[in-house]
């Protein structure tokens, strides 16, 4: 088999042949009950549930590829409302001609982060449509995770509250433009694209209170703290030259005049808690290689207006404004 037919999708012969030979085996040790349509699990307390979907392009980009971004994208969705990823559920939808060791190697990806990430797969489903129906391929994920840090939400944000920001931020974004745009760097910029709760879990396994915790993916920053600003009613000031960037994630969006407030991340959350706590937060996090450049970038305060506002070096401020338009899509 070299590449899908819409023979794969019909439920027969082909259909077997297309998850015997292809899917399982790097997906078969994760599934939790095999040739079950609806597999059984018991749960007790609280928990959390993500559903997204996956349609990037190019499949494979610098720093990842679909498989990995579907596996990462969805269980950071669990993870920044305070839960440990367990289970994850995986629709894909195949276009008619995608070739067979492209398929293979996006599988591989997904195995890699299934393993980093422990998870099991409760349930999996193929389809194929005819050629020119989707590209390639779209991916659907639901994320099942325990909560182990209760109480964050973006309706918690207050007054002498710090905001803090776990990496350099719009790799993802910046390195997906500069493929699209052919701009060619002196250094290979990377997709920011990897699992959070590694990082996270000691944050959530200390005596911190994290009041608001979000992954800052489409839209970027810039989005995060509208949303926040919003849902809290405050005021959210940062500190421009605060806020990690690359030399090279600055360059690519002065050449195509682009903000890096508001393009994606697939590996930076941004956190917000009491700023007595912030020195204890940043330590364990640089504790972690990936966070080492994670800092405090700016603070909450009391308004009747919401808004987000960027102060630069010179003590100029603007408002920082939720996303507008279709800056690049299929980003994620």
């Amino acid at each position: 088999m070299d590449s899908v037919t819409l023979a794969c999708g019909n439920g027969g012969k082909e259909t077997n042949a297309l998850i015997e030979r292809v899917f399982m085996p790097y997906l078969k040790e994760f599934i939790v009950a095999f040739d079950e349509d609806a597999p059984k699990f018991e749960a007790h307390g609280e928990y959390c549930v993500s559903t997204d979907s996956f349609v990037i392009t190019p499949l494979i980009f610098n720093g990842g590829d679909i498989g990995k971004l579907c596996v990462c994208g969805s269980a950071n969705d669990v993870s920044v409302q305070g839960g440990e990823p367990l289970y994850l559920n995986m629709g894909f939808i195949l276009e008619e001609g995608l070739e067979i060791p492209l398929l293979k190697q996006i599988l591989q990806s997904i195995q890699k982060e299934l393993l980093k990430a422990n998870l099991k797969l409760l349930s999996l489903d193929t389809k194929v449509v005819p050629k020119g129906s989707v590209d390639k391929l779209f991916i659907n994920t639901t994320c099942i995770g325990k909560t182990i840090k209760p109480g964050i939400s973006s309706h918690h944000l207050k007054q002498d509250q710090a905001i803090i920001i776990s990496d350099t931020i719009a790799n993802h974004g910046a390195s997906l433009f500069a493929m699209r745009h052919e701009i060619k760097l002196k250094t290979n910029l990377e997709s920011d694209c990897q699992l959070l709760y590694p990082l996270l879990k000691p944050l959530f396994l200390s005596d911190l209170k994290i009041h608001a915790l979000r992954d800052a993916t489409r839209g970027g920053l810039a989005s995060v703290l509208n949303e926040w600003a919003n849902s809290s009613k405050v005021k959210i000031v940062i500190e421009e030259e605060k806020i990690p960037l690359k030399e090279e994630t600055k360059g690519i969006c002065e050449i195509l005049g682009l903000e890096p407030y508001a393009l994606a991340n697939e590996g930076v959350f941004v956190l917000a808690l009491d700023q007595k706590d912030a020195p204890k937060a940043l330590e364990i996090l640089k504790s972690n290689e990936k966070a080492k450049n994670a800092c405090v970038i700016g603070g909450v305060f009391e308004n009747p207006y919401p808004s987000v506002v960027l102060k630069n070096a010179w003590g100029f401020e603007r408002i920082l404004e939720m996303p507008e338009g279709e800056l690049l899509p299929r980003i994620c």
